[in-house]
């Protein structure tokens, strides 16, 4: 048996969260925090789930542009992550998330989900999708 790993969608209001199965196979969606950019309260929640679940690396979304350039908010996650490190001492990795969120809503409109209940879960989802796509290559 080995330690959880962490998912993160990380938005400048919301982050979704998602953890890894024990096995390190199944990725399952925790919540989204909203922090309304509020970073201090978005850290020491994340810090609660880290203890909770003994996390033992992250694996974030990094938002690449289509063209697989970095831009403004692939800068500001770059910045987030550093302070991960620094307040956690413990390794994040960074996943192409291009498409996770369109797969998110495509997912939800398949499942009939409301348009009130998907803006609140849609997160979770697209840190599900982060996280399984570093499982399923790490298998």
């Amino acid at each position: 048996m080995k330690n959880r790993i962490l998912g993160l969608d990380y938005g400048e209001a919301r982050t979704g969260v998602a953890i890894s199965d024990l096995l390190g196979i199944t990725a399952q969606g925790l919540e989204s925090i909203a922090h309304g950019n509020n970073q201090k309260m978005l850290l020491n929640r994340i810090g609660e789930i880290i203890a909770e679940y003994e996390i033992e690396k992250i694996v974030i979304g990094y938002p690449l542009n289509m063209n697989a350039t970095k831009g403004p908010r692939a800068e500001k996650t770059d910045k987030f992550i550093e302070k991960l490190k620094n307040r956690f001492k413990i390794e994040v990795i960074k996943i192409d998330e291009r498409l996770t969120t369109v797969s998110a809503h495509r997912t939800m409109t398949e499942l009939s989900v409301n348009k009130d209940k998907k803006k609140k879960i849609v997160d979770t989802i697209s840190a599900q999708y982060i996280l399984q796509m570093y499982l399923d290559k790490n298998i």
